[in-house]
């Protein structure tokens, strides 16, 4: 049985207008700059001033435009009825989602490249084998990831062929093939099943009569373990060598690459990091002075020839094209209108929070040494600009500053805070700078443990307990003492 029913419901929409400001926020010098390129050439009402006097300028055609509105066009038809019957769809295509839920990885350029999928098989294709084993070899190469290794069981291949390819064969079958043709071809240790086999491989193609490639050689054939727990006095026992041998022997290891595959790429792309700062700080009589990098400030205004165009064909009420034209004119002329809104809100935005970050962290600025950061956390950003969380979280997500100490990742800045034994709040990057200076002069034989970092740390006034020097460590990417031994 059906029921009607009335509900009042109370909701949050976000305007197009909204969406594109959020959007604008987020992206960084060079996404903006790709971002207003495409939205110029879109939108033929949109013009970028290049003048000397481009902000007066702007400033006026803004103006002009504002204070003109609609009812300074006179037309013979309410365009305005047109507007909103059928959005343009570069507005309504924007998600309401947050941003903060996706990643971007936008700071790259893409060239051309080979995959190393695409590489084996043109090797394996010139080899000396029969189709059947071919199918197989191929098939092989397909599993292999990104790094070069065979990470499938052989078994699992052997079922996959039979299923998928209609090849029947056996386990020692596929075995010989991998190990006789795939793992022959280069580059050296591709086709391993085990980063042991990877560097065994590698080394096993240096054919030569040095002792040093002889004893790596047998280390990592017979005493893999030990060198990766670094037990070295069991190594020097096993093949009563002296400690320079075994130097060399490490020096020849360490030249080996535990990813062969890390020369390709999967999406026949190369990825080339570049960074270009969005602020600029700079020191004048020991105050520091932030700003937005030129290319993120540009200076725009609406067309006037699209106006004088918008007047002419209003005034046409017969004519049906005129009066699509008039509609289509309008809906850009608006629309870069809200654009130069957008952008406007945008530089005040980044501009503010900048300002507030250099006032929270003034002091390292100055310096520019990361002991000077001072617990800083969004809210504290929010609070001082009165913005929004989110709101501080898209302008710092993938920004830069380039300062008189060099390139800075806003986020870097941002840390927790704990209190040392004066009852001071002091950052925990201050906390992970000390603990990873005492690693660095810490004896390499003896190096210390969480327990010992614990009692240095302690004696200069930081109280932390042993698993928060186990998580810092692992934070910095510096591994456990007993991986850290050298000899």
């Amino acid at each position: 049985m059906l029921k009607q029913n009335l509900q009042l419901k109370l909701g949050q929409k976000l305007a197009p207008q909204q969406i594109q400001l959020m959007k604008l926020i987020q992206l960084h010098t060079l996404e903006f700059e790709e971002e207003l390129e495409r939205e110029l050439e879109e939108n033929p009402a949109l013009e970028k001033v290049a003048d000397e006097n481009a902000e007066e300028d702007y400033s006026k055609a803004d103006e002009e435009y504002e204070n003109e509105g609609n009812e300074s066009i006179e037309t013979d038809f309410d365009v305005d009825q047109y507007l909103y019957d059928d959005e343009p769809s570069y507005k309504t295509a924007s998600s309401n989602y947050s941003a903060d839920d996706e990643e971007f990885d936008n700071q790259s350029l893409l060239t051309e490249g080979q995959t190393l999928y695409d590489y084996l098989l043109e090797q394996i294709r010139l080899s000396n084998i029969d189709d059947e084993d071919l199918k197989i070899a191929e098939y092989i190469i397909g599993n292999l990831d990104t790094d070069g290794y065979l990470r499938r069981e052989i078994k699992s291949i052997v079922d996959d062929l039979a299923f998928s390819q209609g090849v029947y064969t056996t386990v020692e079958k596929v075995t010989d093939i991998l190990e006789n043709y795939v793992q022959k071809l280069d580059p050296p240790g591709v086709g391993a099943r085990d980063l042991r086999e990877c560097l065994l491989l590698q080394i096993e193609k240096k054919v030569s009569s040095n002792p040093s490639i002889i004893l790596a050689g047998n280390i990592l054939r017979n005493q893999f373990d030990a060198l990766a727990n670094k037990h070295y006095n069991k190594i020097l026992q096993k093949y009563d060598i002296e400690e320079e041998d075994l130097k060399d022997a490490l020096d020849e290891i360490s030249r080996l690459s535990p990813k062969v595959g890390g020369n390709f790429d999967t999406q026949t792309i190369t990825i080339n990091q570049e960074i270009i700062p969005d602020f600029v700080i700079q020191i004048k009589d020991n105050q520091v002075i932030p700003s937005l990098n030129n290319k993120n400030a540009p200076t725009l205004r609406v067309s006037d020839e699209y106006k004088e165009i918008l007047t002419t064909y209003s005034h046409d009420k017969k004519s049906a094209e005129h009066k699509q034209a008039a509609l289509f004119i309008k809906q850009k002329l608006d629309a870069a209108k809200w654009y130069i809104d957008a952008i406007n809100q945008r530089q005040n935005t980044l501009l503010q929070t900048i300002t507030a970050i250099v006032k929270l962290q003034k002091d390292y600025f100055l310096t520019g040494d990361e002991k000077n950061i001072k617990p800083m956390i969004l809210k504290d950003v929010a609070d001082i600009t009165g913005f929004d969380i989110s709101t501080i979280s898209r302008v710092v997500k993938s920004k830069y500053a380039d300062t008189p100490n060099g390139i800075v990742y806003l986020k870097n800045l941002f840390s927790d805070s704990l209190t040392n034994d004066d009852g001071e709040e002091v950052s925990t990057k201050e906390i992970k700078q000390h603990l990873q200076e005492a690693i660095e002069k810490e004896n390499k034989r003896k190096p210390y443990t969480d327990d010992a970092l614990v009692g240095i740390l302690k004696e200069k006034g930081y109280n932390i307990a042993r698993r928060t020097i186990a998580k810092y460590r692992e934070q910095l990417n510096i591994p456990v003492a007993r991986l850290r031994k050298e000899l």
